[in-house]
């Protein structure tokens, strides 16, 4: 790819065991560097601000992490045409970012999903696992396309086309949410191979909740099949 308009985008939530790690690692491959700190408790924040050479914003109270992608993407789009994202917790590699940016074609503009290997791993929570497989079937129900990775974060949106997917989501939704739109809009998802590290148990640091995110993504998806039933059953009778 020839387009070299790509910013990083990382959202925060109550990371400062790991953040400035991510983002200074992340800072080293040469692009913008937008990091959103949503409403952290703890030091994230004032780390954060250590960290020279890089866009740093805030949200005063957590709204999730779909707004602070979407608050990252609006502020990244004014330099840059894709927004490479990644967690801030230390799962993922920045320096795989290179094989997502290598892997965008000529041509087309389609999300790049970065497919976490190693997930069967003993340090692999249980919850990740099944949340993986139960996403990759209702992304699919839901009208995207068949994935086998779809609640990575370590990704590249094409900006502004993810912006105008009309997602609602705010929280950890906002990525699923994104992959069943871009199958409405025919744009493709490109899945790549990336490594992942989860820490021992009890020494992540997760703010994923089984039961409510459960009951988060069940409502998401319901909404998702109906809006796209009622799409199909009016399609062609409207005057």
């Amino acid at each position: 790819m020839t387009d070299s308009r790509i910013a990083i985008v990382v959202p925060v939530y109550n990371h400062d065991q790991t953040v400035a790690d991510v983002v200074i690692r992340a800072k080293g491959h040469g692009y913008p560097v937008f990091v959103v700190d949503d409403g952290s408790t703890d030091e994230s924040y004032s780390k954060l601000r250590g960290i020279e050479n890089i866009h740093l914003l805030q949200h005063r109270i957590n709204q999730g992490k779909g707004a602070a992608l979407v608050t990252g993407f609006q502020a990244a789009q004014q330099v840059a045409d894709w927004a490479i994202t990644m967690d801030a917790d230390g799962q993922h590699n920045p320096d795989d970012l290179v094989n997502l940016v290598q892997a965008i074609p000529k041509d087309v503009r389609p999300i790049i999903l970065g497919r976490r290997q190693g997930m069967d791993n003993y340090n692999v929570p249980w919850t990740s696992r099944f949340g993986r497989e139960f996403s990759n079937f209702w992304v699919w129900t839901s009208g995207g396309q068949w994935l086998r990775d779809s609640q990575s974060g370590f990704r590249i949106y094409p900006l502004p086309e993810t912006l105008n997917l009309g997602v609602c989501s705010e929280r950890f939704q906002f990525e699923v949410e994104v992959l069943v739109r871009a199958g409405w809009k025919k744009i493709p998802v490109i899945e790549v191979r990336v490594g992942v590290t989860y820490e021992a148990p009890g020494k992540r640091k997760s703010h994923f909740r089984p039961f409510v995110d459960f009951l988060r993504n069940s409502q998401v998806f319901t909404h998702l099949i109906l809006t796209r039933f009622f799409r199909f059953l009016f399609r062609g009778k409207q005057p």
